[in-house]
Protein backbone atom coordinates (compact mmCIF):
# COMPACT_ATOMS: atom_id res chain seq x y z
CA UNK A 1 0.00 0.00 0.00
CA UNK A 2 1.63 3.01 -0.75
CA UNK A 3 0.13 5.70 1.15
CA UNK A 4 0.95 3.82 4.06
CA UNK A 5 4.44 2.99 3.89
CA UNK A 6 6.39 4.89 6.73
CA UNK A 7 9.54 5.06 5.88
CA UNK A 8 11.62 2.21 6.74
CA UNK A 9 14.56 2.40 9.44
CA UNK A 10 16.63 -0.11 8.23
CA UNK A 11 18.73 -2.11 11.08
CA UNK A 12 21.72 -3.61 10.08
CA UNK A 13 23.89 -5.88 12.64
CA UNK A 14 27.20 -4.57 12.46
CA UNK A 15 29.56 -6.73 11.33
CA UNK A 16 33.03 -7.80 12.39
CA UNK A 17 35.25 -7.31 9.77
CA UNK A 18 35.26 -3.94 7.45
CA UNK A 19 37.68 -3.60 4.17
CA UNK A 20 38.67 -0.59 2.69
CA UNK A 21 40.50 -0.85 -0.86
CA UNK A 22 42.49 2.46 -2.37
CA UNK A 23 43.14 2.59 -6.06
CA UNK A 24 45.19 5.12 -5.72
CA UNK A 25 47.22 6.82 -8.87
CA UNK A 26 50.56 5.44 -7.38
CA UNK A 27 50.24 2.70 -4.66
CA UNK A 28 46.95 0.08 -4.42
CA UNK A 29 46.14 -0.06 -0.65
CA UNK A 30 43.90 -2.60 1.04
CA UNK A 31 43.05 -2.39 4.94
CA UNK A 32 40.85 -5.03 7.36
CA UNK A 33 39.78 -3.99 10.29
CA UNK A 34 37.54 -5.35 13.19
CA UNK A 35 34.84 -3.24 14.64
CA UNK A 36 34.13 -3.99 17.90
CA UNK A 37 32.87 -1.94 20.97
CA UNK A 38 32.80 1.16 18.42
CA UNK A 39 36.22 1.01 18.04
CA UNK A 40 38.68 -0.09 14.89
CA UNK A 41 41.21 -2.59 15.20
CA UNK A 42 43.58 -2.84 12.29
CA UNK A 43 44.24 -6.77 11.45
CA UNK A 44 46.13 -7.01 7.99
CA UNK A 45 47.39 -3.77 5.91
CA UNK A 46 48.04 -4.55 1.96
CA UNK A 47 50.16 -2.45 -0.06
CA UNK A 48 51.40 -3.01 -3.75
CA UNK A 49 52.88 -0.09 -6.08
CA UNK A 50 50.95 -0.37 -9.47
CA UNK A 51 51.81 2.92 -10.46
CA UNK A 52 48.55 3.22 -12.44
CA UNK A 53 48.73 6.90 -13.42
CA UNK A 54 52.38 6.74 -15.36
CA UNK A 55 49.98 4.28 -17.71
CA UNK A 56 47.80 6.93 -18.39
CA UNK A 57 49.12 8.48 -21.83
CA UNK A 58 48.37 12.06 -22.84
CA UNK A 59 44.49 11.06 -24.05
CA UNK A 60 43.93 9.07 -20.90
CA UNK A 61 44.18 5.66 -22.74
CA UNK A 62 45.53 3.17 -19.80
CA UNK A 63 48.40 1.20 -21.11
CA UNK A 64 47.88 -2.37 -21.49
CA UNK A 65 50.82 -3.84 -19.52
CA UNK A 66 49.98 -1.45 -16.63
CA UNK A 67 45.66 -2.64 -16.76
CA UNK A 68 46.83 -6.30 -16.33
CA UNK A 69 49.96 -5.35 -13.34
CA UNK A 70 46.71 -3.33 -11.97
CA UNK A 71 44.11 -6.41 -12.49
CA UNK A 72 46.53 -9.06 -10.83
CA UNK A 73 46.82 -6.99 -7.74
CA UNK A 74 42.83 -6.66 -7.50
CA UNK A 75 42.95 -10.62 -7.94
CA UNK A 76 45.30 -11.34 -4.84
CA UNK A 77 42.89 -8.69 -3.20
CA UNK A 78 39.91 -10.25 -4.05
CA UNK A 79 41.35 -13.37 -2.59
CA UNK A 80 41.26 -11.70 0.72
CA UNK A 81 37.92 -10.07 0.56
CA UNK A 82 36.23 -13.48 -0.76
CA UNK A 83 34.22 -14.21 2.37
CA UNK A 84 32.95 -11.27 2.71
CA UNK A 85 29.64 -9.27 2.31
CA UNK A 86 29.57 -6.50 0.26
CA UNK A 87 27.93 -4.09 2.57
CA UNK A 88 31.46 -4.57 4.75
CA UNK A 89 33.93 -3.54 1.65
CA UNK A 90 34.58 -0.60 -0.12
CA UNK A 91 37.09 0.49 -3.38
CA UNK A 92 37.47 3.22 -4.21
CA UNK A 93 39.70 4.81 -7.35
CA UNK A 94 41.04 8.15 -7.35
CA UNK A 95 42.74 10.61 -9.60
CA UNK A 96 44.24 7.68 -12.19
CA UNK A 97 40.33 6.45 -12.40
CA UNK A 98 39.03 10.20 -12.55
CA UNK A 99 41.14 11.13 -15.61
CA UNK A 100 41.51 7.37 -17.55
CA UNK A 101 38.74 7.54 -20.69
CA UNK A 102 37.03 4.72 -22.24
CA UNK A 103 37.53 2.93 -18.79
CA UNK A 104 34.48 1.12 -18.19
CA UNK A 105 35.76 -2.13 -19.47
CA UNK A 106 38.40 -1.69 -16.88
CA UNK A 107 36.51 -0.84 -14.90
CA UNK A 108 33.86 -3.87 -15.55
CA UNK A 109 37.26 -6.12 -15.63
CA UNK A 110 38.67 -4.59 -12.51
CA UNK A 111 34.91 -5.74 -10.55
CA UNK A 112 35.07 -9.64 -11.60
CA UNK A 113 38.98 -9.69 -10.24
CA UNK A 114 38.54 -7.63 -6.78
CA UNK A 115 34.56 -9.33 -6.19
CA UNK A 116 33.24 -5.75 -5.14
CA UNK A 117 31.73 -2.78 -7.15
CA UNK A 118 34.72 0.28 -7.75
CA UNK A 119 33.58 3.39 -6.90
CA UNK A 120 35.18 6.77 -8.24
CA UNK A 121 35.48 9.41 -6.26
CA UNK A 122 35.52 13.42 -7.16
CA UNK A 123 38.91 15.10 -5.57
CA UNK A 124 36.72 16.73 -3.02
CA UNK A 125 35.64 13.67 -1.76
CA UNK A 126 39.08 12.33 -1.74
CA UNK A 127 39.79 15.03 0.60
CA UNK A 128 36.71 14.49 2.80
CA UNK A 129 37.75 10.91 3.26
CA UNK A 130 41.68 11.21 3.82
CA UNK A 131 40.76 13.89 6.74
CA UNK A 132 38.28 11.83 8.43
CA UNK A 133 41.38 9.27 8.13
CA UNK A 134 43.44 11.16 9.80
CA UNK A 135 41.32 12.92 12.23
CA UNK A 136 40.28 9.32 13.74
CA UNK A 137 43.70 8.41 13.68
CA UNK A 138 45.49 11.26 15.25
CA UNK A 139 45.17 12.65 18.84
CA UNK A 140 43.62 16.11 18.76
CA UNK A 141 46.03 18.88 19.61
CA UNK A 142 43.35 21.33 19.96
CA UNK A 143 42.65 24.02 17.57
CA UNK A 144 42.05 23.72 13.95
CA UNK A 145 44.25 21.06 11.77
CA UNK A 146 46.03 21.67 8.62
CA UNK A 147 46.00 18.19 6.55
CA UNK A 148 48.36 17.48 3.63
CA UNK A 149 48.03 14.33 1.59
CA UNK A 150 50.15 13.72 -1.83
CA UNK A 151 49.28 10.98 -3.79
CA UNK A 152 50.46 9.49 -7.24
CA UNK A 153 48.15 12.05 -9.13
CA UNK A 154 47.01 15.02 -6.54
CA UNK A 155 47.51 16.41 -3.66
CA UNK A 156 44.75 17.65 -1.17
CA UNK A 157 44.95 20.00 1.73
CA UNK A 158 42.42 20.46 4.43
CA UNK A 159 41.89 22.59 7.36
CA UNK A 160 38.88 20.83 9.94
CA UNK A 161 38.05 21.71 13.62
CA UNK A 162 38.16 18.14 15.10
CA UNK A 163 36.25 15.57 13.24
CA UNK A 164 34.65 18.66 10.47
CA UNK A 165 36.31 19.53 7.89
CA UNK A 166 36.17 23.54 7.09
CA UNK A 167 38.28 23.92 4.06
CA UNK A 168 38.73 21.24 1.28
CA UNK A 169 41.06 21.31 -1.91
CA UNK A 170 42.24 19.16 -4.67
CA UNK A 171 45.09 19.89 -6.49
CA UNK A 172 46.02 18.97 -9.96
CA UNK A 173 49.57 17.71 -9.33
CA UNK A 174 50.86 14.85 -8.01
CA UNK A 175 54.67 13.09 -7.20
CA UNK A 176 53.74 10.71 -10.42
CA UNK A 177 53.05 13.39 -13.24
CA UNK A 178 55.47 16.32 -11.52
CA UNK A 179 58.32 13.53 -11.47
CA UNK A 180 57.65 12.30 -14.84
CA UNK A 181 57.58 16.05 -16.01
CA UNK A 182 60.38 17.38 -14.59
CA UNK A 183 62.56 14.47 -13.36
CA UNK A 184 62.32 12.25 -16.54
CA UNK A 185 64.36 8.89 -16.23
CA UNK A 186 65.33 10.42 -12.66
CA UNK A 187 67.51 12.69 -13.74
CA UNK A 188 68.13 15.23 -10.69
CA UNK A 189 69.19 18.75 -10.61
CA UNK A 190 68.80 22.33 -8.80
CA UNK A 191 67.33 24.07 -11.74
CA UNK A 192 64.62 20.94 -11.94
CA UNK A 193 64.05 21.00 -8.56
CA UNK A 194 63.33 24.67 -9.31
CA UNK A 195 61.23 24.11 -12.05
CA UNK A 196 59.08 21.77 -10.39
CA UNK A 197 58.47 23.81 -7.67
CA UNK A 198 57.76 26.64 -9.81
CA UNK A 199 54.65 24.20 -11.73
CA UNK A 200 53.71 23.63 -7.63
CA UNK A 201 53.39 27.27 -6.52
CA UNK A 202 50.94 27.87 -9.82
CA UNK A 203 48.75 25.71 -8.36
CA UNK A 204 48.92 26.90 -4.99
CA UNK A 205 48.39 30.52 -5.32
CA UNK A 206 44.73 30.32 -5.72
CA UNK A 207 44.24 28.76 -2.45
CA UNK A 208 46.76 30.74 0.03
CA UNK A 209 45.06 33.18 0.70
CA UNK A 210 41.78 31.93 1.62
CA UNK A 211 43.89 29.19 3.61
CA UNK A 212 46.23 31.60 5.60
CA UNK A 213 43.30 33.43 6.50
CA UNK A 214 41.17 30.29 7.91
CA UNK A 215 44.35 29.30 9.69
CA UNK A 216 45.85 26.33 11.78
CA UNK A 217 47.17 25.46 14.89
CA UNK A 218 48.49 22.49 13.66
CA UNK A 219 49.47 20.53 10.43
CA UNK A 220 49.58 17.24 9.82
CA UNK A 221 51.03 14.68 6.46
CA UNK A 222 49.41 11.69 5.58
CA UNK A 223 50.27 9.41 2.12
CA UNK A 224 53.33 7.07 1.92
CA UNK A 225 55.30 10.08 0.05
CA UNK A 226 54.93 12.36 3.35
CA UNK A 227 56.10 9.33 5.62
CA UNK A 228 59.32 8.19 3.48
CA UNK A 229 60.36 12.11 3.34
CA UNK A 230 59.94 12.21 7.18
CA UNK A 231 62.30 8.79 6.92
CA UNK A 232 65.03 10.37 5.05
CA UNK A 233 64.83 13.61 7.16
CA UNK A 234 65.47 10.86 10.06
CA UNK A 235 68.27 9.13 7.88
CA UNK A 236 69.86 12.58 7.90
CA UNK A 237 69.37 13.54 11.48
CA UNK A 238 68.02 10.66 13.79
CA UNK A 239 67.11 13.55 16.44
CA UNK A 240 64.83 14.75 13.94
CA UNK A 241 61.34 13.92 15.47
CA UNK A 242 59.34 16.22 12.93
CA UNK A 243 59.32 17.58 9.19
CA UNK A 244 60.59 21.40 8.88
CA UNK A 245 60.94 23.55 6.63
CA UNK A 246 64.64 23.92 6.76
CA UNK A 247 64.63 20.12 6.70
CA UNK A 248 63.15 20.28 3.48
CA UNK A 249 65.51 22.07 1.79
CA UNK A 250 68.64 20.27 3.23
CA UNK A 251 66.99 17.21 2.05
CA UNK A 252 66.72 18.75 -1.34
CA UNK A 253 70.29 19.94 -1.19
CA UNK A 254 71.48 16.32 -0.28
CA UNK A 255 69.52 14.89 -3.70
CA UNK A 256 70.89 17.53 -5.87
CA UNK A 257 74.74 16.22 -5.07
CA UNK A 258 73.81 13.15 -7.15
CA UNK A 259 72.59 13.01 -10.86
CA UNK A 260 69.66 10.36 -10.81
CA UNK A 261 67.65 8.71 -8.03
CA UNK A 262 69.43 5.87 -8.80
CA UNK A 263 72.38 6.83 -7.26
CA UNK A 264 70.53 7.33 -3.83
CA UNK A 265 71.15 5.20 -0.78
CA UNK A 266 68.49 6.00 1.41
CA UNK A 267 67.26 3.22 2.78
CA UNK A 268 63.85 5.10 3.13
CA UNK A 269 63.55 5.54 -0.49
CA UNK A 270 63.16 1.95 -1.66
CA UNK A 271 63.67 1.38 -5.10
CA UNK A 272 59.84 1.25 -5.92
CA UNK A 273 59.30 4.58 -4.56
CA UNK A 274 63.07 6.22 -6.10
CA UNK A 275 61.59 7.17 -9.24
CA UNK A 276 58.22 9.47 -7.50
CA UNK A 277 60.57 10.99 -4.53
CA UNK A 278 61.63 13.90 -6.35
CA UNK A 279 58.74 14.88 -7.07
CA UNK A 280 56.72 14.17 -3.74
CA UNK A 281 59.94 16.19 -2.26
CA UNK A 282 59.05 19.25 -4.01
CA UNK A 283 54.91 19.29 -3.76
CA UNK A 284 55.74 19.16 -0.26
CA UNK A 285 58.52 21.89 -0.22
CA UNK A 286 56.39 24.37 -2.08
CA UNK A 287 53.28 23.93 0.30
CA UNK A 288 55.55 24.83 3.23
CA UNK A 289 56.92 27.88 1.66
CA UNK A 290 53.60 29.20 0.24
CA UNK A 291 51.08 28.46 3.39
CA UNK A 292 54.26 29.27 5.55
CA UNK A 293 54.18 26.15 7.15
CA UNK A 294 56.57 25.54 9.98
CA UNK A 295 56.56 22.14 11.47
CA UNK A 296 54.52 18.74 10.02
CA UNK A 297 53.49 15.99 12.16
CA UNK A 298 53.59 12.55 9.81
CA UNK A 299 50.33 10.76 10.54
CA UNK A 300 49.59 6.95 9.90
CA UNK A 301 45.69 7.66 9.12
CA UNK A 302 45.50 7.83 5.06
CA UNK A 303 42.41 7.69 3.06
CA UNK A 304 41.28 3.73 3.51
CA UNK A 305 40.89 4.90 6.94
CA UNK A 306 38.46 7.40 6.36
CA UNK A 307 36.58 4.94 4.19
CA UNK A 308 36.71 2.65 7.57
CA UNK A 309 34.94 5.42 9.17
CA UNK A 310 32.58 6.23 6.71
CA UNK A 311 31.45 2.37 6.69
CA UNK A 312 30.94 2.56 10.31
CA UNK A 313 29.30 5.58 10.20
CA UNK A 314 26.71 4.06 7.73
CA UNK A 315 26.51 1.10 10.20
CA UNK A 316 25.67 3.95 13.34
CA UNK A 317 23.12 6.21 11.49
CA UNK A 318 25.62 8.66 11.06
CA UNK A 319 26.19 8.54 7.31
CA UNK A 320 27.54 11.50 5.41
CA UNK A 321 25.20 10.82 2.65
CA UNK A 322 22.23 11.44 4.51
CA UNK A 323 23.84 14.80 5.89
CA UNK A 324 24.44 15.89 2.46
CA UNK A 325 20.74 15.36 1.41
CA UNK A 326 19.36 17.34 4.23
CA UNK A 327 21.94 20.05 3.16
CA UNK A 328 21.03 19.96 -0.09
CA UNK A 329 17.38 19.95 0.86
CA UNK A 330 18.15 23.32 2.83
CA UNK A 331 20.22 25.01 0.41
CA UNK A 332 18.11 24.92 -2.75
CA UNK A 333 14.35 25.56 -0.41
CA UNK A 334 12.96 21.72 -1.13
CA UNK A 335 9.39 21.98 0.15
CA UNK A 336 9.99 19.38 2.33
CA UNK A 337 6.20 18.13 2.87
CA UNK A 338 5.81 17.60 -0.85
CA UNK A 339 9.71 15.45 -0.94
CA UNK A 340 8.35 13.43 2.36
CA UNK A 341 5.15 13.00 0.30
CA UNK A 342 6.85 11.39 -2.78
CA UNK A 343 9.73 9.52 -0.89
CA UNK A 344 6.82 7.82 1.48
CA UNK A 345 4.96 6.79 -1.53
CA UNK A 346 8.17 5.76 -3.68
CA UNK A 347 9.34 3.77 -0.97
CA UNK A 348 5.42 2.11 -0.87
CA UNK A 349 5.85 1.06 -4.18
CA UNK A 350 9.19 -0.04 -4.36
CA UNK A 351 8.01 -2.55 -1.64
CA UNK A 352 5.79 -3.97 -3.75
CA UNK A 353 8.18 -5.08 -6.21
CA UNK A 354 11.60 -5.31 -5.04
CA UNK A 355 12.07 -9.15 -5.26
CA UNK A 356 10.69 -8.94 -8.99
CA UNK A 357 12.33 -5.85 -10.58
CA UNK A 358 15.91 -7.09 -8.18
CA UNK A 359 15.62 -3.83 -6.51
CA UNK A 360 16.43 -5.79 -3.36
CA UNK A 361 19.26 -4.06 -3.08
CA UNK A 362 19.74 -1.74 -0.03
CA UNK A 363 21.17 0.97 -2.69
CA UNK A 364 18.44 0.90 -4.84
CA UNK A 365 15.80 2.20 -1.38
CA UNK A 366 18.53 4.22 -0.59
CA UNK A 367 18.53 5.91 -4.07
CA UNK A 368 14.97 6.49 -4.19
CA UNK A 369 14.77 8.16 -1.17
CA UNK A 370 17.37 10.41 -2.05
CA UNK A 371 16.22 10.92 -5.35
CA UNK A 372 11.94 11.74 -3.91
CA UNK A 373 13.81 14.37 -1.44
CA UNK A 374 15.96 16.38 -3.98
CA UNK A 375 13.42 15.80 -6.90
CA UNK A 376 12.67 19.58 -6.68
CA UNK A 377 16.13 21.36 -6.27
CA UNK A 378 16.00 22.58 -9.78
CA UNK A 379 12.82 24.68 -8.89
CA UNK A 380 15.82 26.96 -7.06
CA UNK A 381 16.85 27.69 -10.42
CA UNK A 382 14.00 28.29 -12.59
CA UNK A 383 10.62 26.15 -13.40
CA UNK A 384 10.92 25.25 -16.88
CA UNK A 385 12.90 22.01 -16.95
CA UNK A 386 13.59 22.18 -13.55
CA UNK A 387 14.04 18.18 -13.65
CA UNK A 388 16.93 18.96 -16.02
CA UNK A 389 18.53 21.64 -13.23
CA UNK A 390 18.41 19.63 -10.88
CA UNK A 391 20.28 16.63 -12.57
CA UNK A 392 23.31 18.78 -13.55
CA UNK A 393 23.20 20.25 -10.08
CA UNK A 394 23.12 16.47 -8.60
CA UNK A 395 26.35 15.27 -11.08
CA UNK A 396 28.58 18.09 -10.84
CA UNK A 397 27.85 19.19 -6.88
CA UNK A 398 30.75 18.11 -4.52
CA UNK A 399 28.21 15.64 -2.65
CA UNK A 400 30.69 14.60 0.47
CA UNK A 401 30.03 11.09 1.17
CA UNK A 402 28.76 10.09 -2.61
CA UNK A 403 31.11 8.36 -5.04
CA UNK A 404 30.89 9.47 -8.71
CA UNK A 405 28.77 6.46 -9.63
CA UNK A 406 25.98 7.09 -6.90
CA UNK A 407 25.91 10.70 -7.91
CA UNK A 408 25.12 10.22 -11.75
CA UNK A 409 22.88 7.54 -10.56
CA UNK A 410 21.22 9.80 -8.62
CA UNK A 411 20.85 12.56 -11.27
CA UNK A 412 19.56 10.28 -13.67
CA UNK A 413 16.58 9.67 -11.34
CA UNK A 414 15.69 13.09 -10.79
CA UNK A 415 16.57 14.21 -14.59
CA UNK A 416 14.16 11.77 -15.62
CA UNK A 417 11.33 12.18 -13.21
CA UNK A 418 9.11 14.12 -15.07
CA UNK A 419 7.71 15.08 -19.29
CA UNK A 420 9.93 13.14 -21.74
CA UNK A 421 11.96 10.36 -20.52
CA UNK A 422 15.71 10.19 -21.67
CA UNK A 423 17.10 6.93 -21.83
CA UNK A 424 21.00 8.50 -23.35
CA UNK A 425 23.63 7.72 -20.66
CA UNK A 426 22.19 4.79 -19.06
CA UNK A 427 24.58 2.77 -20.64
CA UNK A 428 27.52 4.75 -18.87
CA UNK A 429 26.17 3.39 -15.17
CA UNK A 430 27.81 0.75 -13.97
CA UNK A 431 26.39 -2.65 -13.61
CA UNK A 432 23.83 -3.60 -12.26
CA UNK A 433 22.18 -0.38 -12.59
CA UNK A 434 22.88 0.78 -16.08
CA UNK A 435 19.47 -2.10 -16.54
CA UNK A 436 17.75 -1.22 -13.49
CA UNK A 437 17.88 2.41 -13.30
CA UNK A 438 14.63 2.59 -15.50
CA UNK A 439 12.77 0.07 -12.91
CA UNK A 440 13.61 3.10 -10.07
CA UNK A 441 12.63 6.33 -12.55
CA UNK A 442 9.34 4.77 -13.56
CA UNK A 443 8.59 4.56 -9.17
CA UNK A 444 9.69 8.11 -9.22
CA UNK A 445 7.89 9.23 -11.77
CA UNK A 446 4.68 7.68 -10.65
CA UNK A 447 5.25 8.71 -6.93
CA UNK A 448 5.68 12.16 -8.22
CA UNK A 449 3.00 11.90 -10.67
CA UNK A 450 0.49 10.71 -8.41
CA UNK A 451 1.38 14.03 -5.89
CA UNK A 452 0.90 16.43 -8.33
CA UNK A 453 -1.79 18.02 -6.59
CA UNK A 454 0.47 18.70 -3.59
CA UNK A 455 -2.29 17.23 -1.37
CA UNK A 456 -2.55 16.12 2.17
CA UNK A 457 -4.79 13.89 1.89
CA UNK A 458 -3.59 10.09 2.13
CA UNK A 459 -3.20 8.21 -1.46
CA UNK A 460 -5.37 4.90 -1.86
CA UNK A 461 -4.14 1.63 -1.22
CA UNK A 462 -2.47 0.44 -4.63
CA UNK A 463 -1.38 -3.17 -5.88
CA UNK A 464 1.20 -3.45 -8.48
CA UNK A 465 3.04 -6.24 -10.37
CA UNK A 466 6.07 -6.04 -11.92
CA UNK A 467 7.55 -8.78 -14.73
CA UNK A 468 10.20 -7.66 -16.76
CA UNK A 469 9.75 -3.67 -18.94
CA UNK A 470 6.05 -4.05 -17.78
CA UNK A 471 4.06 -2.88 -14.28
CA UNK A 472 0.64 -3.07 -14.07
CA UNK A 473 -0.95 -0.63 -11.58
CA UNK A 474 -4.47 -1.28 -9.67
CA UNK A 475 -6.87 1.90 -8.38
CA UNK A 476 -10.04 1.51 -6.38
CA UNK A 477 -12.82 2.91 -9.39
CA UNK A 478 -14.02 5.45 -7.62
CA UNK A 479 -10.73 6.88 -6.94
CA UNK A 480 -10.40 7.02 -10.33
CA UNK A 481 -13.46 8.76 -11.00
CA UNK A 482 -12.89 11.33 -8.44
CA UNK A 483 -9.41 12.14 -10.25
CA UNK A 484 -9.89 13.03 -13.67
CA UNK A 485 -6.70 14.82 -13.62
CA UNK A 486 -4.66 11.74 -12.30
CA UNK A 487 -6.17 9.81 -15.09
CA UNK A 488 -5.12 12.10 -17.92
CA UNK A 489 -1.53 12.25 -16.57
CA UNK A 490 -1.90 8.62 -16.29
CA UNK A 491 -2.33 8.37 -19.98
CA UNK A 492 0.28 10.86 -20.82
CA UNK A 493 2.68 8.97 -18.77
CA UNK A 494 1.87 5.00 -20.83
CA UNK A 495 2.70 7.24 -24.03
CA UNK A 496 6.10 8.91 -22.28
CA UNK A 497 7.30 5.15 -21.12
CA UNK A 498 5.90 3.57 -23.91
CA UNK A 499 8.57 5.49 -26.17
CA UNK A 500 11.16 3.78 -24.52
CA UNK A 501 9.67 0.19 -24.84
CA UNK A 502 8.04 0.33 -21.08
CA UNK A 503 4.80 -0.62 -20.72
CA UNK A 504 2.71 0.91 -18.02
CA UNK A 505 -0.63 -0.70 -17.61
CA UNK A 506 -3.56 0.90 -15.51
CA UNK A 507 -6.62 -0.67 -14.14
CA UNK A 508 -9.69 -0.37 -11.58
CA UNK A 509 -9.46 -2.60 -8.77
CA UNK A 510 -11.60 -4.81 -10.32
CA UNK A 511 -9.77 -5.41 -13.58
CA UNK A 512 -11.28 -2.97 -15.61
CA UNK A 513 -8.33 -0.98 -17.87
CA UNK A 514 -8.69 2.44 -16.56
CA UNK A 515 -6.42 4.15 -19.00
Amino acid sequence: MAHGSAARVVTRKSPELLAAVDLGSNSFHMVVARYSHGQLVIIDRLREMVRLGAGLDAEGRLDREVALRALACLERFGQRLRDMHPDTVRVVGTNALRRAHRKQAFLERARAAIGHPIEIVSGMEEARLIYSGVAHTMPSGGGRRLVVDIGGGSTELIIGDGLVPLELESLEVGCVGLSERFFPDGRLSAKRFERARVAVRSELEPIQIAYQKRGWAQAAGSSGTIRAIGDALRELDPGVQVIRRDGLEHLIGSLCAFENVRELRFASIDAERRSVFPGGLAILAEVFAVLGIDRMEVSDGAMRDGLLYDMVGRITKEDARERTVRAMQGRYHVDLAQAERVERTAQGLLEQVAADWQLDDPLAEQILNWAARLHEIGLDVAHARHHQHGAYLLENADMPGFPREEQRLLAKLVGSHRRKLLTEGFERLLPPWDKRVINLIVLLRLAVLLHRGRGRLPLPNLALVAKGRTLEIRFPMRWLRENPLTVADLSQEIDWLRAVDFRLRVYSSRGVPAV
